[in-house]
């Protein structure tokens, strides 16, 4: 890259985003912090409706399964009908459905409920990450899927103290409130957001010898070995993620704290996040002339992540654990935000909805094995075993990088058309 084009680069990044993408950003924290009455589903199914805990739990979980095929589905979608339909169509059907469990007189009527709950829940996510890579140039991309992040990051501390707040009134009237924030952020995405025929970067007099080969016709996501070592790798990163948000408490706990004050250190890495955007320009995340890939600034992170894990595995104090997650939450920045970049790049324009969805995936399987991990670790070898063992997948991760980077850079492989 030349000087030129490095200064370009510089400039385009630090232009502003554009309206569309800072409504697609309020319009999912809004979403997301009303999606707080979904911790009370279980207690809704007990107390009001009679079942009993074995009962409430399947239940739960008919609701997490539906959610897999949700995203696969909201990928196709973005793709053949249109990306703001989609994010419409998804909010719309969990505003429905919870407006259905709310008036539920019976179990199965609520299981009903959750299921179609779990069928819209995840529509949203392909298309409005395939919205966020249509709407911005390549340079501006990290710093919008980081933004997009860090803003459910703070959405999501504040759905948990308005359910610590407002969690002694009638479930149901919360199920009420949650959809009317659905049909709001729908209301937003309508108004404000408009749908481009291309994206800045996917017009094909625009493609680069950057953008990994990418074609302009659609191509099957499951048979690209490129998106395959990505979800791999996103899936290791999203296990360890997972595991600091169900380990962290119960480490809390182990160490003489109360285990509620993980609800403060996950604020502070929320904040964290939110304030630590201007670290994305920082050139070293992107080599000496100001461009690059993304690889580096995923091995930096990784690096950095597991700097901040490894603090946590000795902590004692709250102030040490807060001071913790600063540093991973740091981390967590640079991974997220170009993470996203480099998959909507692999992806030729036609296909970017279901390469976000399939990649999607990782949280889906690391919040069904993350479990069994954090326990597993916990009762064998105690918070520092757990901890220790998500900074040396951290620094792993790191190692992997180059690897990676030499397979998406290379030759696009012969991919069969989608059906």
């Amino acid at each position: 890259m030349t000087v030129e084009k490095a200064y370009d680069s510089d400039r385009v990044a630090e232009q502003a985003l554009s309206r569309a993408v800072r409504t697609l950003v309020l319009a999912r924290a809004v979403n997301r912090v009303g999606s707080f009455t979904l911790s009370f589903l279980s207690v809704l199914l007990v107390d009001d409706l009679g079942a009993t805990l074995p009962q409430a739990g399947w239940v739960v979980t008919a609701f997490g399964l539906a959610t897999i095929p949700s995203r696969l589905l909201g990928g196709r979608l973005a793709d053949r009908w249109g990306r703001v339909p989609t994010i419409v169509l998804g909010l719309v059907g969990c505003a429905a459905a919870q407006l259905w469990i709310a008036a539920s007189a019976t179990l199965t009527s609520a299981l009903l409920g959750a299921i179609g709950l779990g069928l819209a829940f995840e529509l949203y996510e392909p298309p409005s990450q395939a919205l966020v890579a249509d709407l911005t140039t390549e340079a501006q991309r990290p710093r919008a899927y980081c933004l997009l992040t860090a803003a459910l990051a703070v959405a999501g501390a504040v759905a948990g103290l308005l359910a610590l707040a407002i969690g002694t009134l009638d479930l149901r009237w919360l199920l009420v409130t949650d959809a009317v924030t659905c049909l709001g952020a729908a209301v937003l995405v309508l108004l404000l957001v408009h749908e481009p025929a291309y994206g800045p970067t996917s017009r094909p007099s625009e493609t680069s010898s950057e953008d990994y080969g990418r074609r302009t016709t659609p191509v099957s996501a499951w048979r690209d070995r490129r998106l395959l070592a990505m979800l791999a790798a996103g899936t290791l990163f999203a296990l360890a993620y997972m595991c600091v948000i169900l380990g962290l408490p119960l480490t809390l706990a182990a160490r003489g704290l109360p285990p509620e004050h993980a609800g403060v250190v996950l604020t502070v890495s929320a904040v964290t996040m939110v304030a630590g955007q201007p670290l994305l320009r920082l050139r070293v995340l992107h080599g000496s002339g100001g461009g690059g890939d993304g690889f580096r600034a995923l091995t930096i992170g990784y690096v950095v992540l597991a700097a901040g894990l490894a603090s946590a595995a000795v902590a004692t104090h709250l102030a040490a654990f807060c001071a913790a997650a600063v540093v991973w939450s740091v981390g967590d920045l640079l991974l997220m935000g170009h993470a996203w970049t480099i998959v909507s790049r692999l992806a030729p324009p036609g296909s970017r909805g279901a390469y976000l969805a399939a990649y999607g995936l990782s949280w889906g399987v690391a919040t069904v094995v993350a479990p069994l991990v954090t326990t597993g670790l916990l009762a064998h070898g105690g918070p520092g075993a757990l901890w220790s063992a998500v900074a040396g997948l951290a620094l792993c991760l790191a190692a992997g990088q180059p690897a990676l980077a030499r397979l998406c850079r290379a030759p696009v492989p012969t991919l069969p058309v989608s059906d």
